[in-house]
């Protein structure tokens, strides 16, 4: 796969949709061979290669240290917990497992609630389901729960007087993360990751048009 090709756009999609249940890499793979990139296209395709690779690595770096710049702020740190939260929810796979986990969960004490927390059905235009369709939390749409638990996680921020720190926190965790990004050397096993998750999508597309 060349990376180079690839947009922002379709990286950001990529990332969205993409299932986010897998573990993280291992360390030793994750902190070994780096090189630096011969120009600026190499850069480019090696950064959106490994953003793509160990995105999982990543959000677990960046949420690790905004936790170390929050340990003297227990509710700061909560906040923190709400915000990965919130970022969380915006990937379509953790929004439907969430949705299933809390939708089963409920049903265990009150079947009725946790029928109205079905998602709508699908539409179906033309003899088939829409591929696109908007991605529902516990019977409601997504982005009632990502404004919600923004606004909270916020309001936490605000009473913590932790917003500088956090600011800091964060930038350091995305310095760190495009820093590595672009000194990690992608491997074989990365290419041949990011080939059969591109196999899956279009397998995926095609089986839908049918």
């Amino acid at each position: 796969m060349d990376w180079g090709n690839v947009t922002v756009d379709d990286l950001v999609d990529a990332l969205r949709e993409v299932d986010w249940s897998s573990p993280p890499r291992p360390l030793s793979e994750f902190f070994s061979r780096f090189t630096v990139p011969k120009s600026c296209a190499k850069w480019d395709s090696r950064l959106k290669c490994n953003l793509y690779y160990y995105r999982t690595n990543y959000f677990i770096m960046i949420v690790f240290i905004l936790g170390l710049g929050f340990l003297t702020r227990p509710l700061a740190i909560i906040a923190a917990l709400l915000t990965a939260l919130t970022v969380a929810f915006l990937n379509d796979s953790f929004a439907g497992t969430f949705s299933e986990k809390v939708t089963r969960t409920v049903r265990k004490f009150s079947p009725h609630l946790a029928a109205k927390m079905r998602p709508p059905l699908t539409p179906v235009i033309r003899g088939r389901t829409s591929a696109k369709r908007a991605i529902h939390i516990c019977g409601q749409p997504r982005w009632v729960f990502v404004l919600v638990f923004s606004l909270v996680s916020f309001t936490l921020w605000y009473i913590s007087c932790g917003l500088f720190t956090v600011s800091l926190a964060l930038l350091i965790g995305l310095l760190a993360t495009v820093l590595h990004a672009s000194l990690r050397t992608p491997n074989l096993k990365a290419r041949l990751n990011t080939f059969r998750e591109e196999f899956r999508a279009v397998w995926r597309n095609n089986y839908t048009e049918i």
